[in-house]
């Protein structure tokens, strides 16, 4: 178990215990990590914000039934992927909503440096389960077991997702003129 699971785990224990300073730690320490994700998937950023809010309150109230606070980092992810999928569902169902937030992606492309500009267009354009594996991946950290059990899938399926996923990236860099 990595030095990281283990601060996770003391940290999910406390809270389990009722300590007070135990969860905005563990908030501390893992908001960042939970709202570069939530923004990877759903696109908005005003969007992001309910969406993590949404998250950290499932979390605080399932922390007491977590039996593995080991595994916290796969669990937080897996309640985000379904806040995300959850909200996709009713957004798909409402159009006008998906417009509005199209309108607030487009207004925050400007910020931020190029690269980052070069990664999310590309990752915009890749099929849900490609970009969430990558997110995951690339830009979580999370090892191939914990992508497979937050994705729900063998760890194989992982790999080939992955595999899949840069290769469509590639393509889709270099169809928007981003070539190294």
């Amino acid at each position: 178990m990595s030095g990281d699971a283990r601060r996770d785990g003391l940290l999910v224990v406390r809270c389990q215990l009722g300590e007070r300073e135990a969860f905005p730690e563990l908030v501390r320490a893992w908001h960042g990590p939970l709202w570069r994700y939530v923004r990877a998937m759903a696109g908005s950023p005003h969007l992001t914000d309910d969406l993590t809010q949404d998250v950290w309150v499932a979390v605080m109230r399932g922390l007491p039934r977590l039996r593995q606070p080991e595994r916290f980092a796969p669990w937080l992810f897996t309640i985000a992927r379904r806040a995300v999928t959850d909200h996709l569902r009713q957004a798909y169902r409402a159009p006008e909503t998906l417009l509005e937030e199209a309108d607030a992606v487009v207004d925050d492309s400007l910020g931020g440096l190029l690269t980052t500009m070069q990664v999310e267009a590309g990752l915009g354009g890749l099929p849900p389960p490609e970009r969430e594996v990558l997110v995951l991946f690339h830009l979580q950290d999370l090892p191939l077991a914990d992508c497979a059990q937050v994705l729900g899938v063998p760890a194989g399926t992982v790999k080939s997702r992955l595999h899949r996923a840069r290769r469509m990236l590639r393509g889709v860099l270099a169809e928007r003129g981003y070539e190294r």
